[in-house]
């Protein structure tokens, strides 16, 4: 294939990136954009093939039909209450496979005795750093989300200068081969071995509520490792493809810890959540909650002009996005109005809750951001709180003690009547009393939120 022609098209191809991401920033246009970026990797893919011949097409071929056969799996049998394990698993392949392409190219240079220039040694020890660690922390990640390992931070004793000496010697290896050019084998496994240690040590402090800022930066570190990787190769469609997704990443790193009024470094570094039980200022000593029947509830919801849903996490564990839309279609039969308030950080990963409800084929125009819809709790007759806990809790603004003091939340407790389904008086991950719980026109349906939403159903097509 001619030069020219190659590089039109990784243009075209390029192109299509940025339509396709650009399209992704709305539902209405997600699945079209989803499919132009798909064509895209396709003609990056068939002009990489023409145009560069790495190994047997033999063997490109095996590895494509067990790529897809993997893909296809995983798109069918994968829950969607899953997917923000299988997106930490994605990330982590995508930072694996820089990783191995950045360690191959070290090989071929090594075996065959030439010298690595310094821009192509810097690339590539960056690949393979970065890489690494997005590899393992997306592990980590996963093992978290599975519940293979506890979600809560795990801590010990001098953790961030015990992780910044790693990193630091992570750095002095990967400069003792960039300053030789000769490719040396030692600091070689040196700096994958310690990427790799790293990844792990940087994730496991950071707890389950701040699983969706670590979800998009490992997302971002994979698209970083894959940009550095098409320097080392010289592949101009894998740095623009790797540049969008690292930028983008990162991007939407910033959104969600501005959603949280927190910085990136505490974020990483704070441990958030790791001493349970701290209740800040504002204690619950001599405070009862009032709990609530599903047939008392069913009687407001069925007469009820508008009512505000807040799903969370305990919907996703729950399973029970299908019995909130069918709760929600009997409301609208009776002549309400109802909306979903979604918080930024609400789940497990960006935009957790509205995959979920997605699926149950609620209208995306019912979907409401946080900033959107919270001046319009005043006038909600009622508020149903579905495993949601530290984004709607009223403490993030008056109580200077509380680890979420300046978090913008959802306005829940402004509704006239607000009804929250936990299975118990648990605290959230941040491991605080929630004040939303002992509110005056706040009332607790306790019980698994499927069982209970199955109940609500029941109670409203009799009323």
């Amino acid at each position: 294939m001619p030069g020219w022609l190659n590089q039109i098209l990784y243009l075209v191809s390029a192109v299509l990136f940025i339509i396709g991401l650009k399209r992704l920033g709305s539902p209405a246009t997600a699945r079209q954009g989803n499919a132009i970026s798909g064509v895209g990797m396709l003609i990056a893919i068939l002009v990489t093939l023409v145009d560069h011949t790495v190994v047997s097409y033999g063997v490109i071929a095996a590895g494509m039909v067990v790529g897809t056969a993997l893909g296809l799996w995983q798109a069918y049998a994968v829950k969607m209450t899953a997917m923000p394990q299988m997106v930490a698993l994605l990330n982590g392949f995508g930072g694996g496979a820089s990783m191995v392409v950045g360690a191959a190219e070290f090989y071929r240079v090594f075996e065959s005795g030439a010298n690595i220039p310094t821009p192509t040694g810097v690339v590539m020890q960056l690949s393979l750093i970065i890489g690494a660690v997005t590899l393992t922390g997306s592990l980590v990640a996963f093992a978290k989300l599975q519940e293979l390992m506890s979600g809560k931070p795990i801590t010990f004793p001098a953790q961030n200068a015990s992780n910044l000496l790693v990193f630091l010697a992570t750095l002095a290896l990967a400069g003792w081969q960039v300053s030789t050019e000769v490719p040396l084998i030692l600091p070689f496994y040196g700096v994958c071995v310690m990427g790799l240690v790293l990844g792990v040590l940087l994730v496991i402090p950071i707890g389950g509520a701040d699983m969706p800022v670590v979800i998009s930066l490992l997302n971002s570190y994979s698209g970083i490792a894959a940009g550095m990787t098409g320097f080392v190769i010289n592949n101009e469609v894998l740095i623009i493809a790797g540049a969008l997704v690292g930028s983008s990443g990162i991007i939407l790193s910033r959104i969600m810890c501005k959603a949280m009024n927190r910085s990136l470094a505490n974020v990483l570094f704070g441990a958030f959540g790791a001493t349970a039980g701290a209740t800040g200022a504002t204690s619950s000593a001599g405070l009862t909650v009032k709990s609530i029947a599903p047939e008392d509830f069913a009687v407001q919801l069925a007469y009820a002009r508008k009512v505000i849903i807040v799903p969370g996490y305990g919907m996703a564990v729950a399973q029970a996005q299908h019995q909130v839309r069918e709760l929600a279609d009997l409301i609208e039969k009776r002549g309400g109005v109802v909306k979903y308030a979604i918080h930024p950080v609400a789940g497990r990963m960006p935009g957790h809750m509205n995959v979920l409800l997605a699926e149950a084929n609620i209208p995306y125009d019912r979907l409401y951001a946080m900033d959107d819809i919270n001046s319009e709790f005043d006038d909600a007759d009622a508020c149903l709180v579905i495993g949601a806990n530290d984004v709607v809790n009223p403490a993030a603004r008056h109580d200077k003690g509380s680890p979420i003091f300046g978090m913008p939340i959802i306005n829940a407790d402004h509704a006239k009547m607000t009804v929250v389904m936990k299975r118990s008086m648990a605290a959230g991950f941040a491991g605080i009393e929630n004040e939303l719980f002992y509110a005056p026109r706040t009332w607790m349906l306790f019980g698994d939120a499927k069982q209970s939403l199955q109940k609500l159903i029941t109670e409203v097509k009799q009323a």
